[in-house]
This record gives C-alpha cells, structure tokens and sequence, in this order.
C-alpha cells in the first residue's frame, strides 16, 4: 500500500505483514486428540464435534450414543 511514511504506524503495518505471511505460509494441521482427524487449528472437529477435549456444537453428542 503505497501511503506516506507516518500515516501508518509501525504496529498497524507490522500486523499486515503478519497476516500477509499467515496466508503466505497457509493453513497449519493438527490432529484431534479424540478421534485422530486432521483439523485446522483453532476449530472443532468437524468429525466429532470436539474442541480441545470438549464437546461443542451438534455433533459432540452423537458419537458417544
């Protein structure tokens, strides 16, 4: 973004270099502790409805009947 120097401050342009590297580098992988799914970070599993070792939403209550 081409602006003058001091129009933006260090702090709001560091944060959009950060969010451009985000992006750049992609979407990070974890594995769900409950059923061993791969899930994006920071998301409930989609397969069981568990996130971080809770049950949340609707499917949480479906695999354990």
């Amino acid at each position: 973004m081409a602006v003058p120097k001091r129009r933006v401050s260090h702090a709001r342009a560091a944060r959009r270099h950060a969010q451009w590297i985000k992006r750049l580098k992609g979407s990070e992988l974890t594995t769900c502790p409950h059923c061993s799914e791969v899930v994006m970070t920071y998301r409930a599993c989609p397969e069981c409805g568990y996130y971080r070792g809770r049950p949340v939403g609707r499917l949480a209550g479906k695999e354990e009947k």
